[in-house]
């Protein structure tokens, strides 16, 4: 036991797990009902499972995020992407005449993660196949998704009275949310998929060195085509999942800065940015934490506005505790006090013999 002890608290994931239970005590202390769940006709209610429910979309992009930063890339279209999906499934539904028809609302799902599954592929040609920097890549993305997301609702708020896609945010599946089960299915199965495979080491040897990798036989360009294509085929889904939680889509505000909030909760999660490599669980860790924040800043009484500022604090306090020169410090006096202490030789006391 205390060697698996040893070993969490020397991993990166050790010090975000500590800054999270410090949100949560802070909370507790604020409102003592925090930690309180009821349940309702069946339905889980309460702060932690709102914390869930609110933080699956970025969940949801922060998976995607993960592996593209283990390539050593990045992609800041993503929260475009998100409003793309919700006005492209917004204008179907309400173009249809019947949209509380169930396959109309399948079909109209489809054809909205379809979209998002071709913007990724967009993506990663730049990157893979053009060798266009993945900053500049995603930007483009980023700036023109908006207007083409503006251009499918015609600037307008469209608002949605489909009790099939209502499903999606306001949903329940054995008691939990709809957007819980749904992120947390797609992190168990990344989990599984890339850690019970080879995949996971060959998005880890492309992030350390592509080139080695190429020489190696990874198919470098087609499995980084393939990680962005699955991070905005996740980022649709999340937008649709927003959506359907506002009934209505909004080109401006719908998945506003969510990219990001995916990018600090894979940095607070232990990723590193410079490639190679990832840790799943410890991206899950960051969302909590980023989620938990915005809620103790509610809770506590903080102006909303200040929010980005607790973030920025947060990431910084996490990268100087995860920095090398703090983890060397702390094994350091890990093992100055495992080592025993030194006792101090006594010397035999010599008799005074009498002449």
């Amino acid at each position: 036991m205390s060697a698996q002890l040893r070993n969490f608290t020397g991993s990166r994931v050790f010090w975000p797990v500590v800054i999270l239970v410090g949100l949560i005590i802070v909370d507790v202390i604020a409102f003592p009902g925090f930690l309180d769940i009821t349940v309702k006709e069946g339905h889980l209610f309460g702060a932690p499972i709102d914390i869930l429910r609110n933080g699956a979309p970025t969940l949801l992009i922060a998976v995607g995020m993960t592996l593209v930063i283990a390539t050593r890339g990045i992609d800041l279209s993503v929260g475009s992407i998100a409003a793309i999906s919700g006005a492209v499934v917004s204008a179907l539904l309400l173009n249809s005449p019947t949209p509380d028809n169930p396959w109309t609302v399948v079909q109209a799902v489809g054809i909205a993660l379809i979209l998002g599954f071709i913007l990724g592929v967009w993506n990663g040609t730049l990157v893979a196949y053009l060798k266009i920097q993945p900053i500049i890549a995603t930007l483009i993305l980023m700036t023109a998704g908006r207007g083409v997301a503006m251009l499918i609702t015609e600037g307008q708020i469209l608002t949605l009275h489909s009790k099939p896609f209502e499903w999606f945010g306001s949903g329940f599946i054995a008691g939990f949310p709809v957007a819980v089960v749904i992120a947390a299915v797609v992190l168990i199965l990344t989990m599984l998929v890339v850690r019970r495979s080879a995949l996971g080491m060959f998005i880890e040897s492309v992030g350390i060195n592509p080139e080695a990798s190429r020489q190696a036989g990874i198919r470098s360009r087609g499995l980084l085509l393939g990680i962005y294509a699955f991070c905005a085929l996740l980022a649709a889904l999340a937008g649709l999942i927003i959506t359907s939680d506002q009934t209505a889509a909004d080109a401006n505000n719908t998945g506003l800065f969510i990219e990001l909030d995916a990018i600090l909760a894979v940095v607070i999660g232990g990723t590193s940015l410079m490639g190679g490599r990832f840790s799943l669980i410890g991206t899950l860790v960051g969302v909590l934490v980023i989620q938990t924040l915005v809620t103790t800043v509610y809770i506590v009484g903080i102006p909303p506005v200040a929010t980005m500022v607790f973030k920025a604090i947060v990431v910084i306090a996490v990268s100087l505790l995860q920095s090398p020169t703090t983890n060397e410090k702390f094994a350091n006096w890990r093992k100055d006090r495992r080592r025993p202490t030194p006792t101090k030789a006594i010397e035999p006391t010599r008799e005074k013999v009498s002449a």
